[in-house]
């Protein structure tokens, strides 16, 4: 008797680790909260996602604090960006983090920006034209249809990395490219309106969702990417408006707004402080809806 319980109480706890180890979800690292709301549709409950930024964050400019470190060192997959917008961090927290997993090359690597064509790419590379991408814009993500694209090259790399789960992702993309396609249509749809409105830009961030919605850009707030406006070069801009009017100045919500209130304030153009990437309370639908709403709300 004694040894029949103890070998059900074997069976049991191998039953136990195997149904445990099956159900395990695979840690993914995504450097932005796009790229982590993309998993998590993707993956479901297969995943567990962390992201190493926030919709109030510049993801150009992160430490690799030890936390994050801690995170990469744990990952099945890296989701990022690439196009250089890690550039100034990302490295160094892959080096520190020693998992070779998610290396450069490896299966669990990928960068978001390899699946797509990127637009603005520099004919001539010279750093003191301010923060330019070798590659292109890296903001992919502002456009839908780039975003199915990655969504399908995800899809497939999340099978590879977990191939036992290949029918779920595969699933899951099938739901993700129907639902999201219906989404475009109907975005299309709804900004008919905005196709040919003039807007001014604070940085260079938003060509994807310029040449989405045909939106036309008249003015940069920023003379040189990433490099703060002069009084001077701000005069400039205000002459410039005063001669081809704009309907809207967009910013990220996490930008420094001086100047942005500044130019409104002389020229009563109204401004639309946009969030630059998904909250944490919100999917990908949410903020492609919050963002459209704010556009069409804008008289």
């Amino acid at each position: 008797m004694y040894k029949l319980k103890k070998r059900h109480l074997l069976v049991m706890l191998l039953f136990t680790l195997w149904a445990s180890n099956s159900h395990s979800a695979i840690n993914v690292f995504a450097c932005e909260p796009e790229w982590a709301s993309l998993v998590q549709i993707l993956g479901g409950e297969k995943v567990s996602v962390s992201s190493a930024t926030t919709a109030l964050q510049d993801p150009h400019h992160i430490q690799a604090r030890p936390s994050l470190i801690a995170k990469a060192r744990r990952a099945d997959l890296l989701v990022c960006t690439g196009a250089e917008l890690e550039v100034g961090w990302l490295p160094l927290l892959l080096r520190k983090s020693g998992n070779g997993r998610i290396q450069t090359g490896q299966a669990g690597y990928f960068m978001a920006a390899d699946h797509v064509t990127l637009l603005e790419k520099p004919k001539i590379l010279d750093r003191s034209q301010g923060d330019v991408h070798a590659d292109g814009n890296p903001h992919v993500h502002l456009d839908p249809h780039r975003i199915m694209l990655i969504a399908e090259a995800l899809a497939k790399t999340l099978s590879h990395v977990d191939p036992d789960n290949q029918s779920h992702y595969q699933n899951n993309w099938n739901n993700f490219k129907d639902k999201w396609s219906r989404a475009i249509t109907k975005w299309q749809q709804q900004s008919q309106s905005l196709q040919g409105k003039k807007i001014v830009v604070n940085h260079n961030s938003w060509v994807y969702l310029e040449d989405w919605l045909k939106l036309e850009r008249v003015a940069t707030l920023e003379p040189k990417p990433g490099i703060a406006p002069s009084s001077t070069h701000l005069a400039q801009v205000l002459t410039q408006l005063k001669q081809q009017q704009a309907d809207m100045i967009l910013y990220a919500s996490y930008q420094n707004d001086k100047a942005v209130r500044w130019l409104a304030q002389k020229t009563h153009i109204p401004v639309v402080a946009l969030a630059f990437t998904v909250s944490h309370d919100e999917d990908l639908f949410q903020w492609y809806e919050g963002i459209l709403n704010q556009l069409l709300d804008v008289k």
